[in-house]
């Protein structure tokens, strides 16, 4: 991978599919196979041989269930997110239904994204790559509304001034334009900038609040307050 955490020009991003369903592993894996510049390395059954098989193939992407046996998707999900030498794979979360509640923990745990299982070929392959060149991806179907709904739950666990404290007020701004699900083009037409100079507040937010990408962005700007559900 380059310095931004996507695979070199013209390297084939590998992806390891996790799901305990056969016929989901292999209906995935065909598909992936006719696609140039994609290749299948390894599947696994449960969470705690994708974390295994993660160790051993070093992915670009994982294609993570939720609900797997031993160990499930979300567990499996941050062990890879802690685990030395993995801090470039990213996890695409596949769930079956737009209610899923352990979305949202997925996404703390370290998931770039999610995507419903009946997503179209097109849609999973263009999820594919953007979690590869190290973007995040939120189905747009969903994520405020599931987002809201179950951070909502959780207001008490807020501490939002004490956790923003470290950010100037512009990136502030720009971490709420990112909650609301905007892209660096558009947070740079909203306030001005350049899409460039919007990115750079993007990253310098990432790294002061810890943050993995911009799901984890999204999340710590509903958790904070600084968004609400229905803005």
């Amino acid at each position: 991978m380059n310095a931004a955490g996507s695979p070199p020009d013209g390297a084939s991003i590998k992806v390891l599919l996790a799901d305990d369903e056969g016929l989901v592993r292999s209906g995935f894996k065909v598909l992936l196979d006719l696609e140039d510049g994609i290749t299948v390395v390894g599947e696994a059954t449960d969470g705690a041989e994708a974390v295994e098989r993660a160790r051993a193939t070093r992915p670009d992407v994982v294609l993570m269930d939720i609900r797997m046996p031993r160990v499930d998707g979300i567990e499996a999900t941050a062990q890879i997110a802690r685990t030395r030498g993995l801090e470039q794979v990213r996890v695409l979360i596949l769930t079956t239904y737009d209610t899923d509640e352990y979305v949202f923990d997925a996404l703390q745990a370290g998931a770039s994204g999610f995507l419903l299982k009946d997503a179209g070929p097109a849609e999973l392959l263009h999820a594919i790559r953007v979690i590869a060149a190290g973007d995040a991806l939120l189905a747009p179907r969903i994520t405020r509304r599931l987002i809201g709904q179950f951070t909502a739950r959780r207001t008490a666990a807020r501490a939002a001034e004490d956790r923003l404290a470290v950010l100037t007020e512009r990136e502030r701004e720009v971490l709420a334009l990112v909650g609301q699900g905007l892209s660096n083009q558009e947070i740079g037409a909203a306030l001005f900038l350049s899409p460039a100079t919007a990115r750079t507040h993007v990253s310098h937010a990432m790294a002061k609040l810890g943050a993995r990408d911009r799901a984890q962005l999204v999340v710590i700007a509903y958790r904070t307050g600084l968004v609400s559900p229905g803005t």
